[in-house]
């Protein structure tokens, strides 16, 4: 039995550090995609109509009873829309690590909404994680021609809104615990599709004139790719604590920093660097407090 777990673990792990990788790195086929003549929200739409497409069949196999499903799943379509789409323009637009960075103070705004939304306690550890990431979204932030800390592009506010997006997301998966994953899952996918429609034609914008091997490729990246990153995630977080799987779930950081150095000239000013630490420190240890039982 031990070895049975042991195993179980193990494979938990592999699959969170295989999501976290992809993540990490997703942005240089997003950023291939744009110079081949195909623009990231077009991207998007493609990607995430594939992979809600192949899911779908998994949905009809739950036996769901459509008009007994919550409204409040309406509304984590909407979120989880909102925060790909947010977080996948920002990673085209900006650079990698200071998005990746940004976005990670989505667990810091979990914890409040968690507070604000849900009811639940907040302790004086958490205040201290939240203090923390503050400090460190300041220090990235400074720019001493600039003066007070404020984001300066549409990076980073795009970033900014992905990761308090997520949060809502989190909670809202939360709150809905009771309904099955796989339909929480396509749900998702469906609202990253709506969003991202609504934003191109709201813009009036005309279909992309990018070869039909750049339509494929996206169209690849989303059966395969998108598809495999949503399981092996949900597979290891069914498995593993809160805590262990954000402490893993950081080698998304890692590779994004590696890829970037690697395969882009992006650099990070000192201060970027400090302040990204902090708030990784200030993600961990509120996922490491997630691991006390509540009162």
């Amino acid at each position: 039995m031990t070895s049975i777990v042991h195993q179980s673990n193990h494979t938990a792990v592999s699959c969170l550090l295989f999501a976290a990788a992809m993540w990490g790195i997703i942005w240089y086929p997003m950023r291939l995609l744009e110079a081949a003549g195909l623009p990231v929200v077009w991207t998007t739409l493609l990607i995430y109509s594939v992979a809600a497409l192949i899911s779908f069949p998994t949905v009809l196999r739950q036996s769901v009873v459509w008009r007994e499903l919550p409204v409040d799943l309406l509304w984590l379509a909407l979120a989880a829309g909102l925060t790909n789409l947010a977080f996948l323009v920002a990673l085209i637009e900006g650079q990698v690590m200071r998005v990746m960075l940004l976005f990670y103070l989505a667990p810091l705004w979990s914890v409040l909404l968690g507070r604000w939304w849900l009811g639940e306690q907040l302790s004086g550890a958490a205040m201290l994680m939240l203090c923390v990431a503050m400090l460190g979204t300041l220090i990235m932030l400074w720019q001493p021609k600039v003066g007070w800390p404020w984001p300066t592009d549409l990076a980073d506010w795009l970033a900014l809104f992905a990761g308090f997006m997520f949060a809502v997301n989190n909670v809202l998966s939360r709150k809905l615990a009771a309904v099955a994953m796989p339909v929480k899952t396509v749900i998702v996918y469906f609202g990253v599709v709506l969003v991202a429609a609504i934003t191109l034609f709201s813009g009036i914008s005309t279909i992309p004139s990018a070869s039909a091997v750049v339509w494929s490729v996206a169209a690849v990246i989303g059966g395969l790719a998108i598809v495999a990153m949503t399981i092996t995630v949900l597979f290891g977080l069914a498995r593993l604590p809160v805590y262990q799987a954000a402490v893993i779930m950081l080698f998304e950081l890692v590779v994004a920093a590696l890829s970037a150095a690697w395969l882009s000239d992006e650099v990070m000013r000192l201060a970027e660097w400090a302040g990204g630490m902090l708030i990784v420190v200030a993600a961990y240890g509120v996922a490491r407090l997630e691991k006390q039982p509540s009162a």
